[in-house]
């Protein structure tokens, strides 16, 4: 659900507030925080308020409080916005992102699975886009990722819609390294929207094509990853991704 500025609880105002001045450099990362007295008369807030609003950052991963030094800001603060979504190139990237090589950027009619999981019509359009994610020049993962059709996210999710037709410059492999992922783009722009996400685990072999992109063989133990994304009850992304043997731990927390 959208929340706008004015009707955000005071506390998520200021916690707002402190954490873009962390994220536009502010206080950057590995800097500590001026002492309560001062960073309230800076805000023009009183030191309740703060310090309800430092203890969310804290919370949220953003702060951390060290004795004898005070509130630091963390070396890599999580990516902004109201959900608890992650890429899967900074998930598994051990504190290290995982470079996005983009494949194919194309649009194609539903699959089984994406009018499955997307709710999509027949012979609607759906952007797709197939990436490798890379670390220290060598292939981690393989990512499948279809957004909804454009109409159904131009009403329910307009700023995504948009930020894909932004981040898509190419439809064709020429696209190449400095790209994105789909998910990494969703979550930029849903700092307003909150997500949730399901996935799924299976166990299973690269296969032919998949081992070529993944420079692995055929027969190569791997382990898929299928996920959707929802903005409240309308799925708008849903992805495959497959990591085989040897690829960064990937941490999972079971939910029964």
């Amino acid at each position: 659900m959208a929340v706008s500025g004015q009707r955000r609880r005071p506390v998520v105002a200021l916690y707002e507030r402190i954490a873009d001045a962390v994220h536009d450099g502010t206080y950057p990362p590995g800097s500590t925080l001026p002492s309560e007295p001062k960073l309230a008369a800076e805000l023009g807030v009183s030191r309740p308020a703060l310090r309800e609003a430092l203890l969310l950052l804290q919370e949220d991963g953003v702060l951390t409080v060290r004795r004898g030094v005070g509130r630091t800001v963390n070396d890599r603060p999580p990516r902004r916005g109201f959900e608890h979504v992650q890429p899967l190139e900074e998930l598994i990237g051990a504190g290290t992102p995982l470079r996005v090589r983009a494949l194919l950027r194309t649009v194609e009619e539903p699959t089984d699975f994406t009018t499955q999981h997307l709710l999509a019509p027949a012979r609607s359009e759906l952007r797709f886009w197939e990436s490798v994610l890379t670390g220290e020049g060598t292939a981690a993962a393989l990512s499948h990722e279809w957004a909804a059709p454009d109409e159904l996210l131009d009403r329910v999710h307009p700023e995504f819609a948009r930020a894909l037709r932004e981040a898509e410059p190419a439809t064709t492999a020429e696209a190449g390294g400095g790209a994105v992922s789909m998910l990494s783009v969703l979550v930029g722009a849903s700092r307003e929207t909150a997500l949730s996400a399901h996935s799924g685990i299976t166990a299973t072999l690269l296969g032919r094509r998949r081992g070529e992109q993944l420079r692995r063989p055929a027969d190569t133990p791997a382990v898929l990853v299928t996920q959707v994304v929802r903005v409240g009850e309308t799925p708008v992304l849903a992805a495959k991704h497959m990591l085989p043997t040897g690829a960064p731990a990937l941490p999972v927390l079971q939910s029964h």
